[in-house]
C-alpha cells in the first residue's frame, strides 16, 4: 500500500485548521506610520475582540482625526457626536476615533506602541490648541471628551 506524502498530510492539514492571521496578506501601510507598526496594528485589529477594532479601524482613525483638525484658519473647532451607534459611523465623532487609537496604543508592543504615540501625541497637541475646553464636563471623562461640543448642523461641510 503506498503512504502519503508528508507535504500533502500537512495541506491536508492546514485545509482543516482554516485561515490563521499569518496567512492573510499584508495590509497596506498607514499613512505616516512604518512597515513593521502597521503590521503590528493590522495583527491587533485582526485578532481583536473588541466591536469598535476591525481591520482598518486605526488607519481610517487616524485619518478623521487629521481631518478634523486640517481646516484652515486658527479659529476654535467644535467636536460632536453622532446619532449611530454603528461601529463605522462612530468614527465621525472625533472624540470616539481618539478612544479607538487609545485602545490600539494599549494593546500593541513597546517599539510600535511608541511609533504610533508620537503621532498621536502630535495630533493631541493641535488638538488641545484648536478646541475649547468644557468647565461644566464631568472630569472622570478623558481630556478629549472635556472639550466644548458643537452641533452637527452647524458644522456645514467642515468636519
Amino acid at each position: 500500500m503506498p503512504r502519503r506524502r508528508p507535504g500533502s498530510l500537512r495541506a491536508a492539514q492546514r485545509l482543516r485548521q482554516g485561515a490563521r492571521w499569518w496567512d492573510t496578506p499584508a495590509p497596506d501601510r498607514i499613512h505616516g506610520l512604518s512597515a513593521r507598526t502597521s503590521l503590528a496594528v493590522h495583527r491587533h485589529e485582526a485578532l481583536s475582540a473588541d466591536y469598535f477594532v476591525f481591520p482598518g479601524v486605526t488607519d481610517h482613525a487616524l485619518r478623521r482625526y487629521e481631518a478634523f483638525l486640517r481646516p484652515a484658519g486658527r479659529g476654535p473647532r467644535y467636536p460632536y457626536g453622532d446619532d449611530c451607534g454603528c461601529r463605522g459611523c462612530s468614527l465621525r465623532d472625533v472624540r470616539h476615533a481618539r478612544d479607538v487609537l487609545g485602545t490600539v496604543l494599549r494593546t500593541l508592543p513597546p517599539r510600535e506602541r511608541a511609533e504610533l504615540a508620537r503621532t498621536v501625541a502630535a495630533l493631541d497637541a493641535e488638538y488641545r490648541a484648536r478646541t475649547l475646553p468644557d468647565p461644566l464636563a464631568d472630569r472622570r471623562l478623558r481630556w478629549w471628551h472635556r472639550r466644548l461640543p458643537g452641533c452637527p448642523f452647524t458644522q456645514s461641510g467642515r468636519t
